[in-house]
Order: structure tokens, then sequence, then C-alpha cells
């Protein structure tokens, strides 16, 4: 987890306080600055502010960037009285273009994160596949590598290798076509996420033959892989499976 993750409540602090330490500045050369100019400058404010990632950062920057604006920038000065109609204007559209810009920021950062993730999810596959193929190293090598892609793609606590043989009680288990399910019933993973009072299974087999299960722990934190995620560890898992098959007996 970043600083800005565990720290949203000093992120949305610095949100707040910013907008009114540049105001202020801005309000010493006053005369030389055009309160559009000074509209534009919050802006910044607002825009480097949602890019924390952080979306009522953003808004609380808009917000403040409006209020501090009204309060340095427009007669009255030190009021948050506003006359000129020039500058309502200027302070409503602050606070629309901010929010926009917080929202046009965070869908950047969410388009960001999702193909990075799918990258991610590709050199897994592909760095799993390489050692299948040529096969550079032993199984418990495979098992090793698969057993921490399948951490970092799902974002869970921990997923070790269970061999045939060694129960493990679970109601709960990943199906091969990325759904979830306990006891037969499908869970919504979207929305309620991984469940953190059970483990979850994943058979690896082979044509059948079934070799063992990666055992995966999501007990600390409520998790919520896509279908996509679910699917890449599905195939991670039949690379094994098809490593295992082919060991000789």
């Amino acid at each position: 987890m970043s600083y800005i993750q565990s720290h949203r409540s000093v992120v949305i602090g610095y949100a707040l306080i910013a907008p009114l330490v540049v105001a202020a500045l801005l309000a010493t050369i006053r005369g030389g600055v055009t309160s559009t100019t000074a509209a534009l400058v919050l802006v910044l404010v607002v825009v480097a502010a949602a890019a924390t990632g952080q979306r009522a950062a953003g808004i609380v920057a808009a917000l403040s960037s409006g209020a501090w604006f009204d309060f340095f920038m427009t007669e009255p000065y030190g009021s948050f009285k506003v006359t000129d109609s020039d500058d309502i204007q200027t302070t409503v559209l602050l606070l629309v273009v901010g929010v926009a810009v917080s929202e046009i920021a965070l869908w950047g950062r969410r388009q960001q994160a999702r193909a990075s993730r799918r990258a991610g999810y590709l050199d897994g596959v592909l760095g799993t596949a390489d050692i299948v193929a040529l096969r550079q190293g032993s199984p418990e090598t495979l098992i090793d590598r698969v057993s921490h892609q399948i951490v970092e793609v799902l974002d869970i606590d921990a997923c070790r290798f269970s061999p045939q043989g060694d129960e493990v009680r679970s109601a709960t288990t990943l199906e091969h076509d990325g759904t979830v399910a306990r006891r037969g019933q499908t869970l919504d993973v979207d929305r309620d996420g991984l469940p953190t009072d059970d483990l979850i299974t994943l058979d690896v087999s082979n044509r059948g033959a079934r070799h063992g299960r990666f055992v995966l722990t999501a007990s600390t934190r409520t998790v919520r892989p896509t279908l996509e995620q679910r699917r890449v560890v599905v195939l991670l898992a039949d690379q094994v499976a098809a490593a295992l098959a082919s060991r000789p007996a």
C-alpha cells in the first residue's frame, strides 16, 4: 500500500490547506495578477490534488480553491461576499472546472493502473510459461513462482501449494471459469470481495487427474479481483498442472 493510500486523511488535509496558501500568496501580488490568472493557478492546485488518486482530495481542493479565491481575489477583499457578476461566474467556473478536472485526472489514473495490471498479468504468465516450455528448474521452483504470481495478481495475503493427499478443509473454491463458489453457491466477488473467513482452494488438475491444489488466503482485508484476474490465476494453475503431469513417474 502506498503512502498516499495509507495516509488518506493527511492528503485530504493538504488538499484543504494548499489552496489557502496559494490564494494568500496570490493576494500579495493582487495588483499584477488578473482574477482569471489566479483561477487558473488554483486549478493547477486542484489537478495536483486529484493526481494523488483520491477523489475526495480533488473535490476538497476544488471547494477550498473556490472559497479562497472568493475571499482573497474578489471584492470586497477579505470577505466571502461576492458583488461583481463576473467574479461570481469565475468562482462558479473554478468550482466546476476543478471538479471536472479532478474526475478526468482520476479517470486517467484508473486507465493507467488497469493497463499496468494487464501488462503485469501478461508478464507473469509469460514468465511462468518460459519455465514450463524450457524446463528451467524443478517443479518446486515453478510452484513457488506461480504461488508468488497468484499473490501478486489477486493482491491477497498468501498462497501455498497443497499436494494431492494433503487434505485442506475449505468450503470455498476458485473454479476454472474464474468464478468463486461456496458450497455450490456462486459468490459475487465484484461486490463482496473474496471471502476473508475461509481459505480458498484452486484445483491443479490435468486431463482429469488432480495433482493437488493451491490454497489462497485473503483474510486481512477485502479484495475484489476482477474476473480477468481470476482467470489469469486459473491459467497459471493449469501451467503447473501440465508441468506436474509431464514429470517422470
